[in-house]
């Protein structure tokens, strides 16, 4: 099934206190589109990615969502308002995870699992699940997690010569293991505050609106693979990740494009989520890009899996790290010889996997 034709002529994402004139043209940009789209009467339907402060297991308000996979799942949500007659739509996240929490506060929010489990203990599990699947060492795990933050640390140099990248290396002590098969730097890095705005139209009001073709991105495809658990005792059917190949496949139908062929060819900016090893790597598994773990290594060596750096290097702003994502692909898409830029969900554990192809409409 072929996605309803939406654009996004407009984005912007506010990296803790950037103030740079890039920005301030971004946000005016932004902001010039979203007074001309109410100047003809239209009110922009507002989809919002909750922050941290909001308990993660409190009940979800209407058109608002939350996990690593929500802002995904609102460009999904987003689809389907501009099918049902909706003009535009804005997908906003803010965030101050930095600035915005004592460190108390922040740990505690961020413990959503029962106290005694954290999240890096769980993935460790899970992946000691992926592991045992996939008949591999720990040792030979490790030696993934660390060709992965050396591809990583290539996407984010280039990040930092086109004055995209905001961050410095990691200190030292971020290469200590703070698990059996994680190092400070195979884990997101979330101390940023964050505040990021996507506008999205539908194609007629994107020619209403006199958008230039050049300067619109459209939503190709997004397929999402939604499992009905985030606990422990579901680790082994979450390290499957039969979820995240229904999601990349419908993301691929609805996009009509074999984008793994695109990627052999270099021909697609990725943005893949990388906190822990596991979840790139079971997005290489699960696409088919690999057939074997054994071939990640030549995959690494000759394809970038972030346009950022990953989410250690470029910092992860809780549940926006999709959405910087999705707007970073934006205005590289707009600027970058490339047509189409592919960005990748993960949330809780992995139970909710998101996929979104993009695509330049420059001409």
């Amino acid at each position: 099934m072929t996605a309803t034709a939406m654009n996004i002529i407009a984005a912007y994402a506010k990296i803790d206190q950037d103030d740079s004139d890039q920005l301030q043209q971004r946000i005016a940009h932004y902001q010039s589109s979203v007074d001309a789209i109410t100047a003809l009467g239209i009110t922009p339907t507002q989809l919002t990615i909750e922050p941290l402060s909001t308990d993660w297991h409190s009940e979800l308000q209407p058109n608002h969502f939350r996990s690593g996979c929500a802002p995904i799942m609102a460009l999904e949500h987003a689809q389907k308002l501009i099918k049902q007659g909706h003009q535009a739509v804005i997908i906003s996240g803010d965030d101050a995870v930095k600035s915005g929490y004592q460190r108390e506060e922040r740990h505690k929010l961020m413990s959503v699992y029962a106290d005694d489990y954290s999240i890096a203990q769980l993935y460790n599990d899970l992946t000691d699940e992926f592991i045992k699947r996939h008949k591999i060492s720990d040792t030979t795990f490790l030696e993934l997690a660390d060709a992965l933050f050396t591809n990583h640390s290539r996407s984010h140099d280039i990040a930092k010569q086109q004055q995209r990248a905001h961050f410095p290396t990691p200190d030292a002590k971020w290469f200590n293991p703070v698990t059996k098969l994680f190092r400070g730097v195979d884990c997101a890095n979330p101390l940023v505050d964050f505040s990021g705005r996507l506008l999205l139209c539908s194609e007629s009001l994107t020619q209403q609106l006199n958008v230039h073709q050049n300067k619109t991105v459209s939503i190709s495809g997004v397929g999402l693979g939604l499992l009905d658990i985030d606990e422990a005792q579901q680790l082994s059917l979450i390290a499957k990740y039969e979820h995240l190949s229904d999601a990349y496949q419908q993301a691929c139908q609805q996009a009509g494009v074999d984008l793994n062929t695109l990627i052999i060819d270099n021909k697609v900016l990725m943005e893949i989520y990388t906190c822990y090893p596991i979840v790139p790597l079971a997005f290489l598994m699960s696409s088919g890009l690999v057939t074997s773990l054994n071939e990640v290594p030549d995959f690494l060596n000759q394809h970038l899996l972030t346009i950022t750096g990953g989410m250690n290097l470029a910092r992860a702003p809780w549940n926006n790290p999709a959405l910087n994502g999705l707007i970073e692909m934006f205005h590289l898409l707009n600027t970058d010889s490339q047509q189409y830029g592919m960005v990748h969900g993960n949330g809780g554990i992995g139970y909710r996997q998101g996929v979104a192809i993009l695509k330049s409409g420059r001409v």
